[in-house]
């Protein structure tokens, strides 16, 4: 059973969970089927350990700095599919939609001479016309979102073919542009990146206990705080030493080394977005919403503004998706953010952790399943597997993730934890 001690602050009785009861109260919530990102670090784990002891240069530092690369584009619209998926809609056009993106963005750096200060705000503005005209039809009109998505799937690819003249190819050459997806820090930059990500975290989570403790409210045992803060430490000061190794073949000629820009770009969203849904009245909508629609509309929440934002956010973040690809690429052509990456995306979300049924998900479940994706790709490709056999296994994986989170809601509804 868990045990709890009670102290007085400043005159207000506060109830202190030990550190024990914490564990257990977190155990008792998983057997109550609540999951959140569980498997997926887990499926993570496994994964990693299966590639680097069947390649022994899964774990070398290129191939790490490489899997920032391989999964921004796939990130980025992921984060912005959590949102839909908490309201359980959905986006089919996110792909095709950071191609439009990306491609607006080429088109006003190469034809017409903007600078990248120009080029990539009306690449996000795209992105949120979409967003606005999708969330729109299916809030106003009350066409399902799976038939708006769907139409804006095929208009999108339709567009996308028109800007580029039925199939052309256009290269960018723009330095900032390309350093995005392509370039890192420097070493020194990569540290204190990594010192400021770590104090940081410290200060909020330290900062969060003394503010409910102030207002008498039940507190996280500072045991179970340090471990976080702990772990996470430890995470990135190894991540960061080994992203700061040289990772040049020839380094005399050309030292490449240090954290990839991409990576605190993801870092910078994944805390704002992480605010918006945690720290905000609009992300407690979000969440009413999707858990119950008409008893938030009955509350006075304005469920329709809220569906239209959610997507706007998915194709903000889809554009941001879109200016990573074109940058990783050095060009945009009718293909970009086609093919697999709006599958890649959706099963981001969910094999992260994100419920397909709505009101339950986060930020972080795009990062943890896209790191899934990308290392389960990256792992098959440096085995010698071809391109079926990372989709079945990744289908797979996906599959299982869906049933693990049915099987969950199941396990919550009967045991009510609804």
């Amino acid at each position: 059973m868990s045990t709890t001690t009670t102290t007085t602050a400043g005159g207000v009785k506060v109830v202190k969970p030990t550190v024990a009861s914490h564990i257990n109260d977190y155990w008792g919530r998983v057997r109550g089927g609540d999951l959140g990102s569980l498997p997926a670090i887990l499926g993570l784990v496994i994964l990693s350990l299966i590639f680097g002891v069947a390649r022994d240069t899964f774990f070398s530092s290129l191939n790490f700095a490489n899997l920032f690369a391989q999964s921004a584009q796939t990130v980025f619209i992921a984060m912005g599919l959590v949102f839909v998926l908490l309201l359980g809609e959905i986006d089919l056009s996110a792909g095709f939609a950071s191609g439009v993106c990306g491609a607006i963005m080429a088109i006003q750096l190469t034809n017409h001479n903007w600078p990248w200060y120009g080029a990539i705000p009306a690449a996000m503005l795209t992105g949120v016309v979409i967003g606005f005209i999708l969330g729109f039809l299916v809030a106003k009109f009350a066409i399902p979102s799976f038939v708006v998505t769907l139409a804006g799937f095929l208009a999108f690819q339709g567009i996308l073919l028109k800007l580029l003249g039925g199939g052309r190819n256009i290269s960018i050459t723009d330095d900032f542009v390309l350093k995005l997806a392509n370039n890192n820090l420097s070493v020194a930059l990569s540290w204190a990146f990594t010192i400021i990500a770590v104090v940081g975290y410290a200060l909020v989570q330290l900062n969060r206990v003394r503010g409910r403790a102030k207002r008498g409210l039940v507190t996280d045992p500072m045991g179970i705080v340090l471990l976080r803060i702990g772990f996470l430490a430890v995470v990135l000061i190894v991540a960061t030493a080994i992203l700061t190794q040289e990772r040049s073949v020839n380094p005399v000629l050309n030292s490449v080394k240090g954290v990839p820009i991409v990576a605190p770009i993801m870092a910078v969203f994944l805390v704002i977005w992480t605010f918006v849904l945690g720290r905000t009245t609009y992300g407690r909508h979000v969440y009413a919403v999707g858990g119950n629609t008409e008893a938030a509309r009955r509350a006075g929440i304005p469920v329709d503004r809220i569906r239209i934002s959610v997507f706007v956010i998915c194709s903000f973040m889809a554009s941001i998706g879109g200016i990573m690809q074109v940058s990783r690429a050095n060009s945009v052509d009718p293909n970009t953010g086609g093919s697999n990456i709006l599958l890649y995306a959706v099963g981001a979300a969910v094999i992260g952790g994100t419920s397909l049924f709505g009101g339950k998900g986060k930020v972080i479940n795009a990062v943890i399943g896209g790191a899934v994706i990308a290392v389960i790709d990256n792992g098959m490709g440096l085995l010698g597997y071809g391109s079926g056999t990372k989709y079945i296994v990744t289908g797979i994986i996906l599959l299982v993730a869906a049933s693990v989170d049915a099987l969950a809601r199941r396990r919550a509804a009967a045991t009510g934890n609804r």
